[in-house]
């Protein structure tokens, strides 16, 4: 067991309060873990503020080299991050290790993309009576960032926050989520190395609820980076005033199936989006609209592969699906089942769950207005519905108040158009799972899935300003 500390300008600073973080497959004590207030929130501020004057006169050179650098520690300290992951977030050792190599590859994105944000020249004489005069634009970095994440990718979601930020030279004070603290704290140690300078990270640990209005309402924060549920977004959204925001708040994810597939092909790709992670991802698929032609074949199929995975020990490496990540989180999700089931949805498989654990679980005979539909379960269920039509089945992925990915399965080039096009959602992946994401692809949702964009050109493109400069060249 360790305690941890604050890393506030460069350093590591004690606190007089910690609270105990605890393994979720076991309950084992992992760490006693350092809980900031508002003022230690507010000395990281004042740090990130000085240090941003002088980092942002960096190179663009100098940023990506820096930038680079975590890249390669990264890769050589890959088995001891993903080990950290696995134990204080429950991920399954394979998959924790998946995530450390999309974590190195944002840093890498960010890296390229330090030399590639640019402005554009404005052809003033376009304007009648302009003439001699030449017009361009730049973008300038904002300042401090306050970061919120979550606990499903501790180090893959932080990276999203911090490689964008320090690309274009901004300066960032990380929240990380209470449950994951230690993925982020292991990324303090790896930036100094890297040589970033002191103050440009600072990381505050503890409570969300206590520390959240220190972080998004000082007057040196220029913005606020949210991943998260979609009250603490709406929140959020209310305090900040005129600074920038990007919201990431999840979904309900879904996925049509069309005829034309072969579905023994897709199956095990769909059980994957399904219950990778026990489905605690934002875009995990918990929705699948199968052509009622090929319903029957494709839920024995889809059954058949679910009861495959192999449900254990995260550090293990055939573990497939382990535990949630609070015990809380299974009495949740038992009752939102119970519930469904006593409105007449049937378990397929699954429903098995111990006080830390849920078996992957495929429901049918849903209805729309069930919470294991309607809402985001954030766990390793799916529902299987039938459609009869086309346009029946993109009503029903529409029929949502969350936007974020959705999917459709066809080899009819006419029916993947308008999916793509009638589709409310921020991203359509077409012949794969919704839970498909690369990290340098817009990502960010409609409705009440968020705000903003991620994916590291479109979060640099909202952590920076434009500012226009126009110079007579007669006088």
């Amino acid at each position: 067991m360790r305690e941890t500390k604050l890393w506030i300008n460069g350093d590591w600073r004690e606190c007089t309060e910690t609270y105990e973080l605890k393994a979720p497959y076991d309950g084992n004590l992992i760490a006693k873990v350092a809980k900031g207030s508002a003022e230690d929130v507010k000395v990281a501020i004042a740090g990130a503020e000085q240090a941003f004057h002088s980092f942002k006169k960096w190179t663009a050179y100098n940023r990506a080299e820096m930038l680079y650098k975590v890249v390669t520690i990264m890769r050589e300290q890959k088995e001891d991050l993903a080990r950290i992951l696995a134990s204080e977030a429950g991920k399954p050792l394979k998959t924790a290790r998946a995530e450390i190599d999309r974590t190195i590859a944002t840093y890498q994105f960010s890296a390229e993309e330090a030399k590639q944000y640019r402005g554009e020249t404005i052809p003033m004489d376009a304007a009648p009576g302009v003439t001699d005069r030449i017009g361009w634009t730049k973008k300038e970095a904002i300042g401090v960032i306050s970061a919120i994440t979550p606990f499903n990718f501790p180090f893959n979601l932080v990276a999203h926050k911090l490689g964008p930020a320090f690309a274009v030279g901004n300066t960032v004070v990380l929240k990380p989520a209470t449950q994951t603290p230690l993925s982020a704290l292991a990324m303090a140690e790896i930036f100094k190395e890297a040589g970033l300078p002191d103050g440009a990270l600072q990381i505050i640990t503890g409570s969300g609820s206590e520390l959240s209005d220190s972080l998004i309402t000082h007057p040196d924060v220029k913005k606020v980076t949210f991943t998260g549920s979609v009250p603490v977004g709406l929140k959020i959204k209310e305090k900040v005033g005129l600074r920038k925001i990007t919201l990431e708040l999840g979904s309900n994810s879904a996925l049509i199936v069309e005829p034309s597939v072969p579905i023994e092909k897709i199956v095990k790709r769909c059980a994957e989006g399904a219950f990778s992670f026990s489905g605690q991802v934002c875009i995990s698929l918990q929705r699948i609209y199968v052509n009622r032609e090929i319903y029957e074949d494709f839920a024995k199929l889809f059954i058949e592969e679910t009861k495959k995975l192999k449900v254990g020990d995260p550090l293990k490496e055939e573990t497939d699906v382990s535990s949630m990540i609070h015990p809380d989180e299974v009495d949740r999700i038992v009752k939102w089942i119970e519930e469904a089931k006593s409105q007449g949805a049937e378990v397929a498989t699954g429903g098995d769950f111990t006080d830390r654990s849920l078996s992957p679980t495929v429901l049918t005979n849903v209805t729309a207005d069930m919470n294991v539909v309607c809402e985001e379960v954030f766990a390793p269920i799916v529902s299987l519905i039938p459609y009869d039509n086309l346009d029946e089945a993109i009503g029903l992925v529409n029929d949502s108040q969350f936007g974020l990915n959705a999917a459709i399965y066809t080899n009819v080039l006419t029916d993947a158009m308008k999916a793509a096009d009638e589709i409310e959602a921020g991203a359509v992946i077409i012949n794969d799972i919704p839970t498909f994401r690369v990290d340098h692809m817009p990502y960010g949702g409609v409705k009440m899935s968020g705000y903003g964009r991620e994916g590291v050109k479109f979060a640099v493109d909202e952590m920076t300003e434009t500012k226009f400069i126009t110079m007579k060249t007669v006088f």
